[in-house]
């Protein structure tokens, strides 16, 4: 009896050993999609996943950031994404899960707050105004610094669409601490990609340093799920990420942010017509279950590697969130059920990246390197 005990302690540390070696390898990547004014469907996942992370770590402290190499969001998506990579100036990130997910919560009815239009006054659009004052608080640190790209402890993406190029423009972190005409204030870029244009007017905007501009519109439209551009970022830039060759180096957490053109809620007009509202619902659901589909594909020989985190049902709480069972694209269409919940799935993926350990990705390229001349040392 003893000598089975034996074995399976030495088995149990043998496996430990594989999995730190085999996942230590893999590039961790986060992605978070837009879609929607609420954002619950993320913030459970957000919240759910640091709260795994302090348990199975034991450090109350540990942060998402810490375990992820690279962040991408989209819209509402992109807002919780840059809260949780943002600088505090310490290297540490400015927002923890929860307190991100609380922020937006608490500043719902501020960042879409709706006004009337039109010669009538009977056309609804969201003020610009109002989510330019919250977004400008959540990017300023307590000294008066405002946030840019470059003020990231870790690797961040944040797509929309460019009216003057017509053509996709992701912004980058790699490509901020490249050059300050990539550079743009962190408020600014979410402001951007959130410009959904039957409630906001496109969103001009320019780099510090004045030399690039963009006229954005909401990222939804073309990368509504931002996952594909995270791994196409992390496969190309060599720079950042000079070992991965392939998604089997890759271990991937995508969030959704429910569907948005349920049967129930597609509205039609007088004549017929879907209505401009319905339209962008089935752009950005389409948008996302394409990448899900095309990456679920991709990683189908190690499908353990791609998680997918998606509401199927009309949930409005954290709990019922986490409690729906979990569901993934099959290789030639359709889905299927799963048994283990979006909440247990969370718990499993987690349960890997702890096993690899934190992020050996670099911190802000902001942060002053130390002279080893100074005070001669």
């Amino acid at each position: 009896m003893e000598l089975d005990k034996l074995t399976l302690e030495i088995f149990s540390k043998l496996e430990q050993k594989w999995l730190h070696h085999c996942e230590g390898t893999k590039t961790r990547v986060l992605s978070i999609d837009g879609g929607g004014t609420t954002g619950i469907v993320a913030s459970a996942a957000l919240v759910h996943l640091e709260y795994q992370i302090q348990e199975k770590t034991g450090d109350s402290n540990a942060r998402i950031a810490d375990y992820f190499d690279i962040v991408v969001g989209t819209g509402i998506g992109a807002l919780l994404a840059a809260m949780l990579v943002a600088d505090d100036g310490s290297g540490r990130p400015l927002f923890s899960a929860r307190d991100a997910a609380k922020f937006v919560a608490d500043n719902q009815a501020e960042l879409y707050k709706v006004k009337n239009v039109g010669v009538f006054r009977r056309r609804m659009r969201f003020s610009g105004r109002s989510m330019d004052i919250v977004l400008k608080e959540a990017f300023r640190r307590d000294n008066g610094k405002v946030l840019t790209l470059k003020d990231t402890c870790k690797p961040l993406l944040v797509p929309c669409f460019d009216l003057h190029s017509s053509a996709p423009f992701v912004f980058s972190r790699a490509d901020a601490s490249e050059s300050p005409s990539f550079d743009f204030e962190l408020w600014k870029v979410i402001r951007a990609t959130s410009a959904t244009p039957s409630m906001f007017k496109p969103y001009k905007l320019y780099s510090t340093d004045g030399k690039i501009s963009c006229l954005a519109v909401d990222g939804g439209l073309v990368m509504n799920n931002p996952t594909a551009a995270a791994v196409t970022h992390v496969l190309h830039n060599k720079r950042d990420f000079p070992s991965v060759t392939g998604v089997d180096g890759l271990l991937v957490l995508s969030i959704g942010n429910g569907p948005l053109s349920r049967p129930s809620t597609v509205k039609l007009t007088p004549k017929g017509n879907c209505s401009t509202e319905s339209v962008l619902g089935i752009v950005f659901d389409g948008v996302s279950e394409t990448i899900d589909q095309m990456l679920g594909n991709a990683f189908f020989w190690n499908p353990n590697d791609y998680i997918r985190i998606q509401a199927n049902g009309m949930a409005e709480r954290a709990a019922e969130v986490l409690a729906e069972r979990g569901v993934v694209s099959l290789p030639f269409g359709g889905k299927r059920l799963l048994t283990e919940t979006n909440g247990q799935r969370i718990e499993g993926f987690v349960q890997r990246l702890v096993v690899s350990g934190r992020s050996s990705q670099p911190p802000s390229p902001c942060k002053a390197a130390v002279n080893p001349l100074v005070n001669r040392r």
